[in-house]
């Protein structure tokens, strides 16, 4: 694929890429910066160590060793030229925290270009809906972490995005601690402190990259993001399993 072959020669040249792809990792390097580092691509330098269905993890001289190859500041574009380079040796990038996000965007839109005037895309823990459920809003259940037949919450949606991040969809548990894919770019260890996170906004790739942005920020960095991001709101389940609000949602 083109992100195997970039993370095997960017780090020794510029490596061109297609226009989508340039795209996408554009946009990531966006929400990067807006979240302070928090959202980072490149946190497969170390995520790759971790094998979650076998439940396997690195030890902390491995996470060391690679950490540093961890910083979205690594990947250089070039927009004139559509190429990807990394500066670092041993950075590696991963689309799978914007990835379904941007799907979900892209098949809404040949859905409303084909005439479609509601409707829902779905993949996993995103979804895209078209309009509003026939004059009636869309009721999008969050799921209690500990188990999926409990809701925390219930929200009446209309042509949004809602994306939700959770340590509880790949994960395993060592010595009473728990291991999940949602990996904290400044640790090199599964983020702390949340359980859950969902955002809703009018963008799904967007969503899809907040969400784990407030994920790994915590509650109160990653809400106040959220409350500076016009057109987002959020509801976080903590590790305590209290249910917060962003600002604007509470006022919905």
């Amino acid at each position: 694929s083109e992100i195997s072959r970039v993370n095997r020669l960017a780090a020794h040249e510029a490596v061109k890429v297609s226009a989508e792809l340039f795209g996408i990792v554009q946009r990531s390097l966006e929400i990067s910066v807006l979240s302070d580092g928090a959202f980072d691509i490149t946190f497969d330098s170390v995520g790759r160590l971790y094998d979650f269905r076998a439940g396997v993890r690195p030890d902390e001289a491995a996470i060391q060793k690679n950490l540093p190859a961890i910083n979205y500041r690594h990947v250089l574009l070039d927009a004139a030229n559509s190429t990807i380079r990394f500066s670092q040796e041993g950075t590696r990038i991963n689309l799978g925290g914007i990835g379904k996000g941007y799907s979900c965007d892209l098949v809404a839109d040949l859905l409303r270009h084909s005439g479609v005037r509601s409707g829902r895309v779905n993949a996993g823990g995103d979804t895209r809906l078209i309009g509003d459920r026939q004059g009636k809003p869309w009721i999008m259940g969050i799921r209690d972490p500990d188990s999926a037949e409990r809701w925390v919450t219930r929200l009446a949606l209309d042509d949004e995005a809602i994306s939700t991040a959770g340590d509880y969809e790949r994960f395993f548990e060592e010595d009473g601690v728990r291991y999940h894919h949602i990996i904290n770019p400044k640790t090199g260890d599964s983020a702390r402190g949340v359980r859950s996170v969902t955002v809703i906004g009018p963008d799904a790739t967007m969503t899809d990259g907040l969400d784990n942005a407030v994920f790994i920020l915590g509650p109160e960095r990653g809400l106040a993001l959220i409350d500076a991001t016009p057109d987002y709101a959020a509801v976080v389940v903590d590790s305590s399993h209290n249910v917060r609000f962003s600002k604007s949602l509470q006022a919905r």
